[in-house]
């Protein structure tokens, strides 16, 4: 059969075209997002719109024009490519549309977890650590940061500096005592 009579899955078309990168908003949550990540994100897609994607158009319609499509290799990797583009804008635009902006800062100086906040624990054999706690597109664990809606987040949410709160994991649930809170100064910019 012709593979123009063909659909192409569209099974990873709700995480951003890279199967398994991020989790799946809460359903009726919110997608709390730092100042920071959401510039983030919104220069990625206005990148792939403005820059990438007219780069992509351009490229597959000269491969177009050089004859049969079926075995030009740069007229199919660039079809491929623009998928996998509209897809990640698809993904971004619905992102953002859903995203609530919360600057972190406005808690400084507090001794509450909140979103934003860097927290340092101990776990009971006493080994320390620090997680910042932000969006859920913003994340990035090998930056000991996680997001809001991860176990460690979740447990360590709206407790005070030496409280201990239990943490469940897969090995059992263990109790961690929150060391210090710590958040981003205000910006003293008023750009």
């Amino acid at each position: 059969m012709s593979k123009a009579f063909t659909k192409e899955s569209d099974t990873d078309d709700e995480d951003g075209g890279e199967s398994g990168a991020l989790p799946p908003l809460p359903a009726g949550g919110k997608n709390y997002m730092t100042p920071a990540g959401y510039a983030r994100l919104r220069a990625e897609l206005l990148n792939l719109m403005d820059e990438e994607r007219p780069k992509v158009v351009e490229a597959v319609h000269w491969a177009a024009k050089n004859g049969d499509r079926s075995e030009n290799g740069d007229y199919l990797y660039g079809k491929k490519r623009l998928r996998e583009i509209d897809r990640r804008i698809r993904f971004l635009t619905k992102r953002l549309e859903v995203a609530e902006v919360t600057d972190p800062s406005v808690h400084h100086g507090r001794d509450q977890v909140f979103f934003g906040s860097t927290v340092r624990y101990a776990d009971e054999t006493g080994e320390e650590r620090e997680v910042t706690i932000l969006g859920i597109d913003e994340a990035d664990s090998a930056q000991s940061q996680v997001s809001w809606i991860s176990p460690i987040a979740r447990a360590l949410l709206k407790a005070r500096e030496g409280d201990v709160v239990k943490l469940a994991t897969p090995g059992g649930v263990h109790d961690i005592e929150v060391l210090s809170v710590t958040y981003p100064p205000p910006s003293t910019s008023s750009a």
